[in-house]
């Protein structure tokens, strides 16, 4: 739905050169233009205006002097430098451009009808005037002469069995006679055909076709034929062929022209020969004739060049240009130049630009240049509120197709409705204005201006038409029509029409000199008249070619485009309206790198910026280049919306986004719930958004169209509703668009509970409400599926305290009970199973109720249809399982008979329910239901006979704690359940917690028993004096208690023991001197006077226990040493590594950047693998395993991979254990003082005190190099990717390691006690 619009128009008439121009061919490396005469060849450059070259060729006899020779061909070879022109005289001549040579490099005595090369420009064909072809290479070496008229087919000719023949099929009603083969009579060609040979070759220059006029019959015909000159096939016979053909670039189709008894067509045949597919011309049978047929070098435009057959009232023949495109399989008619009849005018040569595609090359009769660079836009209106139809105006001839995308979405070639013009249509453009963007305006070819406008009133108000249909789109009416007034005559005298105002118009016209453009501001004469006349208010003359011009409602701001990418704005409403460039925020000058085929104004962040499409696909924000995939795009509102070359379609806000923002969202391949992204199908284009409406219309390469809702469109129109509590719209457009339903509470939940009686009134439908509830989930659909793009956005209030689900089932609930109960049963029960804890036992009450009192209103529920819908909702052996909980039969019995379960299943076990005593009914029910601290609150109502199965089901379940509860404290209950109790407790090895509970019931005697089991000496010993035990029970039973504290190392409670209750203080002393308590034992010996133990326990144990303090720290010593120099040559050996890994990274090693990065990987990732691999594998096993395991991951044989890191583990460990034997080595020194064995205490206190320096000096020699390279990896500006990644891998511990983070921090050491005596010093 694409128009052409011109976007430049560069007229050169100040050229002149001999004679009258015949032949041209365009120069693509200079840009100038090569035309041939009957004279000459002259070079004319348009751009600077000036002839840049002559040559002669009368001077050299090529040409006849008296003007009366003719040129049959010219054709620039840039590979050559050269211009190859061939005569009619038979002469080919080659014209050197570099050196300014002529050469005849051939002659053919019979002449020359016409030359044509392929396009590599490899070959060139020649028609002779004895009919036959000659092929040539390009340096003009003969390859072979054919007859152009040949009776074979050619090698394509068709096979056929008979199957297809008109003697075999059926006729019907038309009988056997139909069936005799009618011979049709050949019709000659047409009287003006110049009986010439045309040649045209295709694109890829493996085929050429030839149309020439059979010498028997005198009509045309078209032969096919391939590189080597060998004939391919040979065209049916088609009745008034005319001599126009031209081969569509990409190979599909032949264009050709055929007049018919009632019109005039353009035909398309295949390579075969054979018709395939026309179009009608828009004139009558015998108004014109077409002169040639032109493909543009993309094959997406045909121009047509007609004349005029017959002469008009001053004797001369109208001249027209046509542009012709294909959509859908139907032929628009885009453009039509009207050159009138004046000799000057009149077009000599018309051709399409080899590289630019859109480019239209002219020469008059006059040696006026004229070259028209086309280009494609879509019209659509302006409007951005609901009052505007998304129109979009396709030009067809004479004809604006329009179609209003938000009534209705019609595929092309139909419409919503069309307006015949008395013209063909040149441009079309909409009303800017609010409220009037359906307006539009039609510029002709005849330069009129035609205005139409919406019918006021109500479009509903005519609801029926005529056939009685429903009318849809209201066609506007003819308001106005104007006369352009402006000093040019020439085709499309003016472009780029906006209308700006009610009456006031923009346009561009070219300027005084080749390169000026003028912007014209249009307005009405004033002046009385037949008709009104569009002058020129103002004339703002601009340096350059304006190529595109936009306007933006909004702001009023008008943009203009030179041809080398300057930007411009125009102040087009001041009192002198004037261009300024273009600037930003900063105050610098923007400009498009490239020049664009497609531009648009939008607001970015909140600045206004210029936005363009080059044909390459870049697109721009100003001078920033955003993206080089982009096939079209559309502003609309605050969107920007792209579609890509691969194959997506991109919707980015444009005022949460900067310009740099845009260029990371384009370049971003967009995350699984990005909303601004959507894949459409292959080469889709944008056509138009329906304002204020979720829908963008795309077209694809066929022409036709898709509807699609854009995820970011739809999302942005939801929370436009939402915001503005219109819930119905947004629901609507929710369920359509299957758009999570949480939304409407999840985008604001502190509005939506405020607003929840106006959400129940707006969706009025218990369906409705029932699906909102259904889909309700504790997920944040605007976190996870809907986020919204604005980062500026404030976060929604929230909706309260506690589970989502459950709010806003109980705020809907409370209200429609309060509306209307009845109305809404069906939610309301809805509301209730949809809790994050069902709440079925209530629902199904409700449909109880409904049961017993069945309501009065008309439109209420009945309780099987709610029971019914509740089934709907939820599993019916689940309903059945929660009534039977409710302990109603009537509900169970309501529930069970809508379930498929057979009444021989549940009657019995009813039947059987209700013969029993009501609290046991209960508990046999919560029993069945594996409720069972139900059932055993039921059951201990039941009375003392059934306490023996409530003791069972205490042991079953374990429900000790509940069941204690139940009963009071001093009953036989509360003490079976206790003993109970403790026995479980005792199997759970807390045998304390059992003696606790035994105590209390009064169960002494076992309670003792289970306080010794654990060694609860304390509570052991009051049962003992509670039973009471007697005294030599009572010593007994300290000694056995003593003997399990000894063994526990707890030698100063058992000391307690022994001397207190065992009366025993010999064995208490040699308790408290085994646990090296020297002053507690000294206690005892002089509190019981013994004396002589001090000699015979005490001093043996003191020199004992120095002597082992002695060795133990020399020995820990020699090992830390040991260890300490162990690491220092491991590290040693691990930096050696990495140096030698490092050199590896040479110039002479193709692969040392890989080796170097996966080497170094492969070190770390390998010894993770082992260990992680390791403690997965025994994360099953027994401790004992798992104890093993660590010691092998800490092992410190010499070249295992984590030596180092075992190392340390030992060394911080001989750190905490000599450090920690401060508190004990002090003890031992004053006992020895005291005993004077001063010189034992001095050597141990030295020798204590030595190994606590070595350590605490030796700690940061240690330690500090591995905090440092664990937070520090090497890096400087001489570092490499490769020097990085691999001092990072050694010096990073593994991941197994990284779990043991404290063996990587330094221990501290205890050096606030003090532990040495002065007196040693």
């Amino acid at each position: 739905m694409r128009n052409l619009k011109l976007l430049k128009c560069q007229r050169c008439s100040d050229l002149q050169g001999p004679g009258s121009p015949q032949f041209f061919s365009v120069r693509t490396d200079t840009g100038t233009i090569l035309v041939a005469s009957e004279y000459g060849i002259t070079e004319l450059d348009p751009r600077a205006g000036q002839v840049v070259n002559e040559v002669s060729l009368t001077a050299e006899n090529y040409l006849p002097e008296d003007g009366s020779g003719s040129i049959v061909g010219i054709q620039d070879l840039p590979d050559q430098e050269s211009v190859c022109v061939a005569t009619a005289s038979g002469d080919v001549i080659l014209y050197s451009l570099s050196t300014s040579q002529l050469e005849c490099v051939g002659s053919v005595d019979s002449g020359l009808t016409g030359m044509s090369w392929s396009p590599d420009q490899e070959l060139v064909t020649l028609s002779t005037g004895q009919e036959t072809i000659i092929m040539m290479t390009k340096d003009f070496e003969p390859i072979t002469e054919v007859e152009i008229h040949q009776d074979d087919f050619g090698e394509g000719k068709f096979i056929t069995v008979g199957w297809g023949k008109k003697e075999t099929q059926f006729h019907g009603s038309e009988g056997k006679q139909a069936a005799q083969r009618k011979t049709t009579e050949v019709q000659p060609a047409m009287a003006w055909d110049d009986r010439r040979p045309r040649i045209t070759w295709r694109g890829d220059g493996q085929f050429f076709a030839v149309s020439s006029v059979c010498p028997q019959t005198g009509a045309r015909k078209v032969r096919v034929w391939n590189r080597e000159c060998v004939l391919q096939s040979t065209s049916e016979v088609v009745n008034g062929l005319e001599q126009a053909l031209c081969w569509k670039p990409s190979g599909s189709l032949i264009a050709s022209t055929q007049r018919h008894p009632n019109k005039h067509s353009v035909v398309f045949m295949e390579r075969n020969g054979l018709l395939h597919g026309d179009f009608t011309l828009p004139f009558g049978k015998e108004q014109v004739k077409v002169k040639e047929l032109l493909w543009n070098c993309d094959s997406t435009v045909l121009a047509v060049w007609v004349e005029d057959m017959n002469p008009g009232p001053e004797g001369q023949l109208n001249t027209y240009i046509q542009l012709w495109t294909v959509g859908n399989y139907h032929w628009y008619l885009k453009q039509s130049l009207h050159f009138g009849s004046a000799p000057p005018s009149v077009p000599a040569c018309v051709c399409w630009d080899p590289e630019v595609p859109h480019r239209l090359h002219l020469l008059t009769r006059g040696w006026c240049s004229l070259t028209y660079d086309w280009g494609w836009s879509t019209e659509r209106s302006l409007g951005d509120d609901v009052c505007d139809n998304a129109n979009v105006a396709v030009i067809d001839g004479d004809k604006v197709l329009v179609t209003t995308f938000r009534q209705c979405v019609v595929p092309p070639p139909m419409c919503a409705y069309e307006l015949q013009l008395p013209a063909a249509v040149n441009q079309v453009t909409f009303h800017p204005g609010p409220q009037r963007t359906n307006d539009l305006a039609v510029l002709t070819a005849d330069g009129r201006i035609f205005v139409y406008c919406q019918k006021k009133g109500n479009q509903s108000d005519s609801a029926v038409g005529p056939s009685g249909f429903r009318i849809v789109s209201q066609t506007p009416e003819l308001k106005e029509t104007y006369r352009v007034d402006v000093d040019e005559q020439k085709p499309l005298a003016v472009r780029l029409l906006r209308w700006m105002r009610d009456d006031t118009f923009l346009a561009v016209g070219c300027g005084e000199q080749p390169h000026h453009s003028r912007l014209l501001i249009l307005g009405p004469s004033g002046t009385p008249g037949p008709e009104q006349r569009l002058e020129i208010r103002s004339c703002v003359p601009v340096e350059g070619h304006v190529i595109s011009l936009c306007h933006c409602p909004k702001t009023g701001t008008v943009a203009l485009q030179l041809e080398d990418g300057q930007i411009r704005k125009f102040l087009w409403d001041s009192s002198e309206p004037s261009v300024v460039e273009w600037r930003n925020s900063s105050g610098h000058t923007v400009h498009f790198p490239l020049p664009c085929v497609q531009t648009a104004l939008g607001t970015v962040a909140g600045e206004e910026h210029f936005f363009g499409l080059t044909d390459r696909s870049r697109f721009f924000v100003g001078d920033t280049e955003i993206a080089s995939n982009i096939s079209s795009f559309v502003v609309y509102d605050t969107f920007l919306l792209l579609t890509t070359h691969s194959h997506t379609c991109r919707c980015l806000n444009m005022s949460t986004l900067s310009v740099k923002g845009l260029l990371a969202a384009l370049s971003s391949d967009g995350g699984q719930n990005d909303e601004t992204l959507r894949r459409v199908e292959r080469g889709s284009r944008i056509v138009t958004v329906v304002p204020q409406d979720t829908r963008l219309i795309l077209q694809m390469p066929r022409g036709n169209l898709e509807t699609v809702h854009h995820r970011a469109l739809v999302l942005a129109q939801v929370r436009k509703w939402l915001d503005s509590l219109k819930f119905k719209d947004a629901f609507e457009c929710m369920r359509k668009l299957r758009i999570n339903l949480n939304l409407i509470y999840d985008h604001n939940p502190k509005m939506f509970l405020e607003s929840v009686q106006t959400f129940l009134r707006q969706i009025d439908s218990v369906t409705h409400i029932n699906l909102f509830l259904t889909e309700l989930k504790e997920e944040d659909t605007t976190k996870t599926m809907y986020p919204c793009p604005s980062v500026t956005a404030a976060q929604p209030a929230p909706g309260g305290s506690g589970k989502k689900v459950d709010i806003v089932c109980d705020a809907l609930r409370s209200t429609m009970e309060t509306m209307d109960p009845n109305k809404y049963c069906l939610s309301i029960l809805t509301s209730h199973v949809k809790k994050s804890v069902p709440e079925l036992e209530i629902a199904l009450q409700k449909v109880h109720e409904l049961r017993v009192n069945p309501p009065s209103a008309a439109d209420a529920v009945s309780a099987e249809e709610a029971l019914k819908y509740l089934l709907f909702l939820v599993n019916v052996n689940e309903l059945y399982e929660h009534s039977l909980g409710t302990y109603d039969f009537d509900l169970v019995l309501m529930v069970a008979e809508k379930s498929q379960k057979d009444p021989k299943e549940y009657l019995p076990f009813l039947n059987t329910l209700k013969k029993m005593e009501p609290n046991y009914q209960r508990y046999t029910i919560d029993k069945h239901l594996k409720r069972y601290k139900k059932a055993l609150h039921h059951l201990s109502k039941c009375g003392e006979e059934h306490f023996t199965e409530c003791l069972n089901l205490v042991k079953d379940q374990r429900l000790y704690s509940e069941a204690l509860r139940l009963y009071p404290s001093d009953s036989p209950q509360y003490k079976a359940l206790s003993c109970a109790y403790a026995e479980y407790l005792v199997e759970q090895q807390q045998a304390e917690q059992a003696g606790l509970l035994l105590w209390r019931c009064g169960e002494t005697p076992r309670a003792l028993q289970a306080f010794v089991s654990c060694s609860s000496w304390r509570h052991a010993l009051c049962v003992a004096a509670q039973i009471p035990l007697p005294p030599d029970q009572l010593a007994l039973l300290a000694r056995d208690l003593a003997d399990k504290l000894i063994e526990l190392r707890r030698y100063t409670e058992a000391a307690v023991l022994l001397e207190q209750y065992a009366k025993d203080c010999e064995e208490a002393i040699s308790a408290l001197i085994t646990g090296a308590a020297w002053e507690e034992a000294l206690r005892l010996v002089y509190l019981y006077n013994r004396q002589d133990i001090i000699e015979t326990n005490l001093k043996p144990a003191l020199l004992e226990a120095h002597s082992n303090q002695t060795s133990f720290l020399e020995a820990q010593r020699t090992l830390f040493v040991r260890h300490k120099t162990r690491l220092a040559v491991v590290r040693e050996l691990k930096e050696k590594a990495r140096l030698e890994l490092l050199e590896e990274d040479a110039p002479d090693c193709p692969d040392s950047d890989l080796f170097s990065e996966s080497s170094s990987v492969m070190t770390g990732t390998n010894t993770n693998s082992k260990y992680s691999h390791s403690n997965s594998r025994i994360s099953a096993r027994s401790s004992k395993n798992r104890r093993k395991a660590e010691r092998k991951k800490h092992s410190l044989k010499e070249g295992s991979p984590l030596e180092d890191v075992a190392l340390l583990h030992a060394l911080a460990e001989i750190i905490h254990t000599v450090d920690k034997m401060r508190d004990e080595v002090h003890s031992l020194l004053k006992a020895l003082v005291l005993f004077g064995f001063d010189s034992q205490a001095g050597k141990l206190q030295q020798y204590c005190g030595e190994a606590l320096q070595l350590m605490e000096s030796a700690i940061p020699e240690i330690w500090q190099g591995d905090q440092a390279q664990s937070h520090n990896p090497i890096t400087g500006p001489n570092s490499t990717a490769n020097s990085i990644m691999a001092s990072y891998q050694q010096q990073r511990p593994p991941l197994v390691i990284q779990q043991d983070a404290e063996i990587f921090i330094p221990p501290k050491m205890k050096n606030d006690i003090k532990w040495k005596l002065s007196i040693l010093k």
